[in-house]
């Protein structure tokens, strides 16, 4: 295995490896939380919003469809900047197209977000 297949190999699985390890640590954080839940409920001890809060359950930040979406449209016009940079320096304009296209996954995605969040908000939070 030479290095031009090496090097992308490499890149591509340390990002998975970050997502993993992420994924892995909220995952056993919460399997805690979620087990002293469980031991409190089992003892009788009455347990408060504050009390759940306090242990680090995740609390779901207001407006958070929103901000996912603005950041996968900004994704796909990053995507977008670079097929025409490539295009400029290469004086053939193919790669806008392909880039064009890649970016429409994490748009259109973006796009939903953004409605979701707009359509479904909680307007009796907004109230306050």
């Amino acid at each position: 295995m030479g290095p031009d297949v090496l090097a992308p190999i490499t890149v591509f699985g340390s990002v998975v490896l970050i997502v993993w390890i992420v994924y892995h640590h909220g995952a056993k954080n919460r399997r805690e939380v979620l087990e002293t839940v469980r031991q409190a409920a089992q003892s009788g001890t009455q347990l408060t919003p504050e009390v759940i809060k306090a242990l680090g359950m995740p609390q779901k930040k207001k407006g958070g469809d929103i901000r996912a979406g603005i950041i996968l449209l900004a994704i796909a016009a990053a995507f977008i900047t670079l097929g025409y940079t490539i295009g400029a320096v290469e004086n053939d304009f193919e790669a806008l197209g392909i880039m064009a296209g890649v970016a429409s996954f994490p748009g259109f995605v973006g796009i939903a977000l953004i409605t979701m969040g707009v359509l479904f908000r909680d307007k009796s939070k907004d109230a306050e």
